[in-house]
């Protein structure tokens, strides 16, 4: 019997085919029209099939309408280039209402950008767009994609959605010094959990992932002051489970969680606030008060 997932690519069709979901409600927080085909039918069957792969819908929803509010902010407020790194089957430089002389980069693996061309042949970006083949796990790629898309086009945004988790802390700590010596690079948004996540995650997913050789591993206790040693601090820290409600796309049953968690001393509340979140990642050396939170 063939694996349900059978290569860390395959989490692309499965995020696509949340997104598509999410589309195709008649009060959808975004719009893919993109993402019903190129989920496919084998997104399709990992959210049928994965353990809790239609509840847990919630937290992929709400991470994508929230980093999508903080990119069309950057970008307003002045970005000029968007690397999107490892960025699977994500259709923002075509969805997403972008100034047309904005560079988007979308950088994968070589076998989903010929996924990614070929199902988008028909599609406009809306901005200057490129595909761009990469193994970001290869520090000599990492650091040939980013001196060639952002050194001279900033300021720039870096993105890794969905990408760190399945990496070791030193692949990560590498980036973010990789990515902290391309003076281009303003800005870095990405979602990151904790190990509390880790653990229920690893419990629910981890046999499926791990017959892919996609194992989860990131997931650093100290939570976003991993990234200071490498030029960078928090710039916004947005709970995946405050946007739930701020948003309406909550977890089952999240009432009771909310009335449960009030009975719980402060810091385990607050711990479970930033269990998991999108985080924005400034220069160490800007000054990122000045940059309000999107109401």
């Amino acid at each position: 019997m063939n694996p349900l997932i059978r290569t860390v690519s395959d989490t692309a069709l499965w995020v696509a085919m949340y997104r598509a979901m999410e589309s195709e409600r008649s009060d959808a927080l975004f719009h893919d029209p993109y993402a019903r085909t190129l989920a496919g039918e084998r997104g399709a069957e990992i959210v049928r099939t994965m353990p809790s792969g239609r509840s847990m819908a919630w937290p992929m929803i709400v991470r994508t309408a929230v980093m999508d509010e903080i990119i069309l902010r950057l970008v307003g407020s002045g970005v000029r280039t968007v690397l999107n790194l490892a960025a699977g089957l994500d259709t923002r430089a075509y969805r997403l209402r972008l100034p047309v002389s904005l560079r988007w980069f979308d950088v994968d693996l070589p076998e989903i950008i010929a996924y990614r061309e070929q199902h988008l042949a028909d599609a406009t970006p809306a901005c200057l767009h490129e595909h761009v083949t990469a193994d970001l796990a290869d520090e000599g790629e990492r650091t040939s994609v980013l001196a060639r898309t952002a050194r001279e086009h900033g300021p720039a945004l870096v993105i890794t959605e969905g990408l760190l988790i399945y990496l070791t802390a030193p692949q990560v700590a590498a980036m973010a010094s990789q990515i902290g010596e391309v003076p281009a690079v303003q800005w870095w948004l990405t979602d990151l959990g904790s190990p509390r996540l880790l653990r229920m995650l690893r419990r629910r997913w981890h046999s499926n992932l791990a017959a892919a050789n996609a194992p989860m591993q990131f997931a650093p206790a100290e939570g976003t002051a991993f990234f200071a040693p490498f030029g960078w601090r928090e710039a916004e820290f947005r709970s995946t489970w405050e946007e739930s409600l701020r948003l309406r796309r909550s977890a089952p049953m999240a009432g009771f969680w909310n009335w449960l968690g009030r009975l719980q001393p402060r810091s385990r509340r607050e711990e479970s606030l930033r269990m998991s979140a999108i985080v924005l990642l400034g220069r160490a050396s800007a000054d990122v008060r000045s940059l309000g939170k999107t109401e």
